[in-house]
């Protein structure tokens, strides 16, 4: 915050009181407010990427005239709270308390500014398929080898985008036909989604790195891969394997989820409505929801149970 040029002001910055589990990223967030125009209270949000290391440290964060510094955040000469390695527990009310004079003869006069500070993530997206294929009796090892190998094939597949197969559900069953009677079928329910292009000694920046634009060249690659299952078998001139795919089984849906501790809140983050913001006192996420449920004991940011 600044004050007036013709005037001297102090400033000192408090947090309300949180806990929680900082993050090992490193982040910079800004503050700067002038006395003219303030509102009384603004949001501002703070990326983290999806993965991050616990440890039990805890931060306190105090500004003042003194302009303080550590290892998180300081207090520049003009009045500007600044972050660095911003953490998850950092999450909270933030207020700025001015006291200043616009003239040598007036009096002291006092403002306070508050500031809402949340941690958000990107959703922990994925492509969830399904797939029939006609099948070995079901109680038969063959089901079985096919499966695995059928997995392996969709993982080699994606793995230079950096995603991962995972398979979700497999099950057979004794399906009734018009004109064929009864014939067994594998349902195949797997997963597409993008592994953390950060790790490693040369981490991928470049925008094709983004987890959308992967997770989409990964799904175009496993609806061509059944596309050409079908035309390989309407090439055969032998009869029909005994487990092939069963063309326009295929579907896809796009599934989001949010990690635990944090949840998506249109009215409350209008701005980011598909952000997963880290949950407020009085709410929580237990698992891979979207949302934050509500809960009166909770009382830090990030709770990720009911307690």
């Amino acid at each position: 915050m600044e004050a007036s040029a013709s005037g001297r002001a102090w400033r000192t910055w408090r947090r309300s009181r949180a806990s929680g589990f900082p993050l090992s990223r490193a982040a910079i967030l800004l503050f700067s407010a002038f006395l003219v125009r303030a509102p009384p209270s603004v949001e501002y949000l703070v990326r983290f990427p999806r993965t991050f290391r616990l440890t039990q440290e805890s931060v306190k964060i105090v500004g003042s005239s003194h302009f303080p510094e550590n290892r998180t955040a300081q207090v520049t000469s003009t009045g500007s709270l600044i972050f660095q390695n911003f953490e998850e527990a950092m999450s909270g009310v933030y207020t700025c308390f001015l006291e200043y004079k616009p003239t040598v003869e007036e009096i002291v006069k006092n403002l306070q500014l508050k500031y809402l500070v949340y941690a958000y993530r990107e959703p922990h997206y994925y492509y969830q398929f399904t797939a029939r294929y006609h099948a070995a009796p079901c109680n038969s090892i063959y089901n079985i080898s096919f499966e695995k190998k059928l997995l392996q094939i969709l993982s080699k597949l994606v793995l230079e985008l950096s995603c991962e197969i995972s398979l979700l559900k497999s099950e057979c069953h004794r399906v009734k036909m018009q004109r064929a009677g009864l014939q067994n079928e594998l349902f195949f329910t797997f997963s597409v989604s993008s592994l953390d292009t950060e790790k490693g000694p040369k981490p991928c920046t470049d925008h094709n790195c983004e987890s959308s634009k992967r997770l989409s060249k990964a799904k175009n690659l496993i609806e061509r891969f059944f596309s050409q299952q079908v035309e390989v078998l309407g090439r055969r001139s032998d009869p029909l394997p005994e487990i092939y795919y069963i063309e326009g089984t295929l579907q896809m849906i796009w599934i989001n989820r949010c990690f635990p501790g944090y949840g998506m809140n249109t009215l409350k983050h209008p701005k980011c409505p598909e952000c997963c913001v880290i949950c407020s006192p009085g709410s929580y996420n237990p698992r891979d929801g979207i949302h934050c449920l509500q809960c009166n004991s909770s009382l830090v940011y990030g709770a990720k149970a009911c307690v």
